[in-house]
């Protein structure tokens, strides 16, 4: 079985801050790191160090060889990584001393490739595989109805978020997840709870708070998060979906696959970067034996 995910790429600039800069203040940065991100390559390599077959679909700029070439030094696959002309997708992330951050996208790449690279990605695809997505690529709503139509199982991240995304690509949906922000967004943007759209399954990420996962039969998870000090919570939400999507792709019950991405999001958070910083399932399995 495999896991495809249709997911941007991007650069991520990482500035550490004092304090996250409020409306017209100019602020000094301590540090800057150039790392490996965009939510769709935070989901792949969280998947891939779980354990599971990824295939990752989406587009770098000339400028994203290397991008590309340290997602493959993950375990992704990435013969469906296209070069495009214009830049790679960046993000530019500020990043507090407690470990919070800000972050400002450049779409770059990732709004600018073919939707016939979706379609060819996903032509082998079939029951018993799962197809990610993330607001942060084109195309999302037609690969996530080739995906349905071939009974793939698709998980979509709605964010950043947008209702009009969400509106497109919901009819198509088997898990929505989203981060209680995102939760209180979407509740206001369509005048109900996530909980009671016509979906079979919602996740939702609470941070320090843990997460829940509900099913439309009435069926609820709860896990809490593992005690930790932050340094960065960069890709602490796509660490806990890749895991939790790769888990349950492997075939663990919802509540060990939420128990797994728990250890994985916590384990993360204390490491600065986002891909980059994702942990092994080796390293998660005995991040949580400790606990225990």
């Amino acid at each position: 079985m495999t896991i495809y995910n249709l997911g941007s790429i991007n650069a991520d600039h990482v500035y550490s801050v004092p304090h996250l800069p409020g409306p017209g203040e100019t602020l000094a940065a301590d540090s800057l790191n150039i790392g490996l991100g965009g939510k769709g390559t935070n989901q792949s390599v969280a998947a891939a160090r779980a354990g599971s077959h990824v295939v990752h679909i989406g587009a770098v700029g000339a400028d994203g060889a290397w991008a590309r070439e340290r997602i493959a030094g993950y375990g992704v696959n990435v013969d469906h990584v296209a070069t495009v002309q214009g830049p790679t997708g960046h993000a530019i992330i500020n990043v507090d001393a407690g470990g919070e951050n800000a972050i400002v996208l450049l779409k770059g790449a990732n709004f600018a490739f073919d939707p016939a690279l979706v379609e060819a990605a996903l032509a082998h695809a079939g029951v018993g595989d799962v197809l990610l997505l993330q607001n942060e690529t084109a195309h999302q709503a037609e690969a996530a109805r080739i995906a349905r139509s071939k009974g793939v199982r698709v998980v979509y991240s709605a964010a950043p978020f947008s209702v009009e995304a969400v509106k497109a690509v919901l009819p198509h949906v088997d898990l929505l997840a989203m981060n209680e922000i995102e939760a209180a967004q979407l509740s206001e943007a369509l005048g109900t709870t996530p909980e009671a759209l016509e979906v079979p399954e919602t996740l939702i990420t609470q941070g320090a708070k843990g997460a829940v996962w509900r099913a439309a039969s009435g069926e609820r998870h709860v896990v809490a998060s593992f005690s930790v000090t932050p340094k960065d919570t960069t890709a602490a939400g796509d660490t806990f979906a890749g895991y939790f999507a790769a888990a349950c792709e492997q075939g663990l019950a919802v509540p060990e696959a939420m128990r797994l991405a728990a250890g994985a999001a916590a384990l993360k958070v204390t490491r600065a970067g986002a891909a980059d910083a994702i942990p092994t399932r080796a390293e998660v399995e005995a991040f949580i034996a400790a606990q225990e």
